[in-house]
């Protein structure tokens, strides 16, 4: 069975990746399952310098889902390129590196470092706040994501992936915007801004008060969002946001993704990715597509 998808001129054995943030750079994975079987490898979210990240508590559960504030824990952008790279490239995995920065410079420079490797795809979380704005995000204003798409393109060798903020007015107008600076893909969607109180306390349970919810119960979300951007945009969508399921890939794919991105289901399963893929090949047969 040929499963495979290509993604701005890519090839990915199939259509499973591993969201950012959910598998760190794959070391925990490999002992599991051999992560050279998945499509791609989205590795831990980098910044230009090493991140401690926020206080704690920084995770908690909800209904059908749970927030996050880690935010964006990571051994900085020299590190990864000396020690993730080479095991994860050893390993046989595409990778896919998510770059992150608090200025439009951070992440020229994060891609300037990257250009020269062999990493096989870059994504850039714009979900970031933007400290030159006054904390506003990144991925909030069209006219950012112009700006910081095209000069990022400018430095960088591998395709750029862009991956979307659902805490928008128009999830369409910033893909457009996306597309219209030279971004070779867009990803989405990132997590839906959320808050959970202790109610012994009346305190936030997260140390950052507000967290990002992700899980089964954005889906619905997610797909209505890839849905609208791959009818807006001619490039490749790759679609994320409550993967749980073959099923779940499937559906993602009618609504107009090339492939998709399973997080927390990993966190529920470190396996997740490689179970639904294999399911993933039964469904695609016992439906004769």
């Amino acid at each position: 069975m040929d499963l495979s998808v290509n993604i701005a001129g890519v090839t990915l054995k199939n259509p499973i990746i591993t969201a950012s943030g959910t598998c760190g750079f794959g070391r925990e994975m490999n002992e599991i399952f051999p992560i050279s079987e998945l499509g791609a490898l989205a590795g831990k979210g980098m910044t230009l310098l090493p991140k401690e990240g926020n206080d704690t508590p920084r995770i908690a559960e909800t209904p059908s889902g749970m927030l996050n504030a880690v935010g964006l824990q990571n051994p900085g952008v020299d590190y990864y390129i000396e020690h993730e790279l080479p095991f994860m490239k050893q390993a046989g995995a595409t990778v896919i590196a998510n770059i992150a920065g608090s200025t439009i410079e951070d992440y020229v420079e994060i891609a300037k470092r990257i250009s020269p490797t062999d990493t096989d795809m870059v994504e850039m979380n714009i979900s970031c706040p933007n400290v030159k704005n006054g904390g506003l995000a990144f991925g909030t204003d069209a006219k950012i994501i112009t700006e910081i798409t095209r000069r990022v393109k400018d430095v960088l060798r591998q395709p750029l992936i862009v991956k979307l903020s659902p805490n928008v007015t128009s999830i369409t107008d910033m893909a457009l915007a996306a597309e219209s600076a030279g971004a070779d893909a867009v990803s989405l969607i990132n997590t839906l801004l959320g808050m959970r109180i202790d109610i012994k306390t009346g305190k936030p349970i997260l140390a950052n008060t507000f967290g990002g919810l992700s899980g089964p119960a954005v889906l619905p979300v997610a797909i209505r969002m890839v849905y609208q951007v791959s009818h807006a945009v001619k490039i490749p969508v790759i679609g994320m946001g409550g993967i749980m399921s073959a099923e779940n890939v499937l559906e993602f794919m009618y609504a107009g993704a090339s492939a998709v991105m399973v997080g927390t289901a990993s966190l529920i399963d470190p396996a997740a990715p490689y179970k639904i893929l294999k399911d993933y090949e039964k469904l695609i047969e016992s439906r004769n597509m």
